[in-house]
């Protein structure tokens, strides 16, 4: 059997922690971080479907890579409320809660999600 890595031992420690709030009805705000830009979108786990998303290649943001995360939550906060979704569980996969994921989750806040 293989041993996992760290990064995997994370992501699947961060993923058991989110699987009962998830089974409340709550959706799940997933981030991904490339080393360019940063996605995330709102997922409804029990329908597998994406509910909302933004990003900032599509958004085509200027700046400092973290400036640009805090303007995609913003964004992905607008687009949830105008979809009728207020509160998520937010899933951080495998990346720490710092730096540019720390500014989307920020960002987020301030746009009007509750998490």
């Amino acid at each position: 059997m293989k041993a996992l890595s760290t990064k995997e031992r994370r992501q699947l420690r961060t993923r058991r922690r989110l699987q009962r709030p998830v089974d409340s009805g709550r959706l799940r705000l997933s981030v991904f971080r490339s080393a360019k830009h940063i996605y995330a979108q709102i997922i409804n786990q029990n329908e597998g479907r994406t509910v909302v998303e933004a990003n900032s290649k599509s958004l085509g943001l200027a700046g400092k890579k973290t400036e640009q995360a805090r303007e995609v939550g913003k964004m992905l906060a607008e687009r949830a409320l105008v979809a009728g979704v207020k509160t998520v569980i937010f899933d951080r996969g495998s990346y720490r809660y710092h730096g540019r994921v720390k500014a989307l989750a920020e960002g987020a806040r301030e746009g009007g999600l509750d998490f």
